[in-house]
């Protein structure tokens, strides 16, 4: 078994690992029903959804309430959380009037081994327009992944510098539309596909 295999064995050991963690996390801080609590919905987005999450610890979810969303609510929300053990930080943005249209928390989590989590929990009212968006991209992704393309994907994540900050976004557009198959093509790809703002892609 050459060296490419192996590594390709321990970074998808390490993916499902992080993916099942992941889970347990949001039932381990009550993540939905914090949410439920005050009337609101909470749905995972992003790599946890994709099945893609692989070595940055993130957990997104977007939350929807029935229009129209209350700050005072929100707070609420993020307020029972943040007395959860192991959080150690949470972020308040309000960008209602913005593009995003949301609140935005942002919560940095210890788990039990002390490894640090970015929750990023973006508010919003049911009849946003990107509600459900980030969802349907999130499945899409999932269901025209191959074998060989999540690999592919989860070995550019893997192989991601710590000092870099690449939405995933970038990822699955690079490998999914573009053809990307190696970190040094990725490199040069994102130079010519900046990401800027909100990506409105989907596979």
């Amino acid at each position: 078994m050459n060296n490419l295999t192996n590594d390709m064995h321990e970074i998808l050991a390490l993916a499902t690992a992080n993916q099942r963690r992941a889970h347990e996390i949001l039932a381990e801080l009550e993540l939905r029903e914090a949410w439920q609590a005050v009337g609101a919905r909470a749905e995972v987005v992003g790599s946890l959804r994709s099945g893609l999450l692989c070595r940055h610890l993130d957990i997104d979810l977007h939350v929807y309430t029935p229009a129209p969303l209350r700050v005072a609510g929100s707070f609420a929300a993020v307020a029972r959380i943040a007395e959860k053990p192991g959080i150690r930080r949470v972020e308040y943005g309000n960008l209602l009037d913005e593009e995003d249209c949301c609140l935005e928390w942002h919560a940095q989590y210890a788990d039990r081994e002390g490894r640090l989590w970015q929750i990023d929990m973006i508010h919003m009212a049911e009849d946003s327009p990107w509600a459900g968006y980030f969802e349907r991209v999130a499945d899409r992704i999932s269901a025209v992944l191959t074998p060989e393309t999540r690999e592919t994907i989860l070995r550019l994540k893997y192989e991601t510098p710590d000092t870099e900050k690449i939405p995933g976004i970038a990822y699955y557009r690079a490998v999914l539309d573009g053809g990307v198959r190696s970190y040094a093509v990725f490199e040069a790809w994102r130079k010519e596909h900046p990401v800027e703002g909100i990506v409105s892609w989907i596979p």
